[in-house]
């Protein structure tokens, strides 16, 4: 179905033409938001967010009477600024979580001064061990799910979060934390 015949359903008919929608774009959707959301949202969560894409889409067609020039267009932007929306939000919740949250064995005191350091320590990690660190610790996925996320063997994500908590306990040890 073309983008005017979607369009024309969706005026005359709307709800079997966002059936039409969904079921023409949904792949797209999800690759998009997947794409952006994998490293750091649980698949239920890039789920949720498609929905949530096609809603607004609707929302968005509703509020303009449909009259839009290109349906992919539209979906697109409103794919890519949702997951920057979520990505934004995800990223405050892992910089505000309390330092009580990340196992004892790095070695942190009770009374540590600030949630922000906890943030500028976890930078002080490779790209790769911080979305490691943050998926267990702050999403609590299980080796298996972050190896399979990542494309790694989940050995090799239980080597690198025993180093990355070998590293985090030296970081706190030598700023005197």
């Amino acid at each position: 179905m073309t983008d005017n015949e979607l369009l024309r359903l969706l005026k005359t008919d709307p709800r079997n033409g966002l059936a039409e929608v969904v079921g023409q774009y949904s792949t797209y959707v999800m690759k998009i938001a997947y794409l952006r959301l994998n490293d750091i949202c649980t698949n239920e969560d890039i789920e949720e967010a498609v929905s949530d894409i096609f809603l607004k889409f609707f929302q968005f067609g509703c509020k303009n009477n449909f009259e839009i020039s290109s349906v992919k267009a539209v979906l697109s932007v409103i794919s890519a600024r949702h997951c920057v929306d979520i990505f934004r939000k995800k990223m405050q919740e892992i910089s505000s979580v309390s330092f009580d949250e990340i196992p004892n064995e790095i070695g942190i005191s009770e009374t540590y001064p600030s949630d922000s350091i906890a943030a500028d320590i976890l930078k002080k990690l490779s790209d790769t061990d911080r979305r490691i660190i943050v998926r267990r610790y702050f999403f609590g996925q299980k080796s298996k799910e972050i190896a399979k996320a990542l494309n790694m063997k989940p050995s090799a994500i239980d080597t690198r979060i025993s180093r990355a908590l070998v590293r985090l306990r030296k970081m706190i040890e030598e700023d005197n934390l």
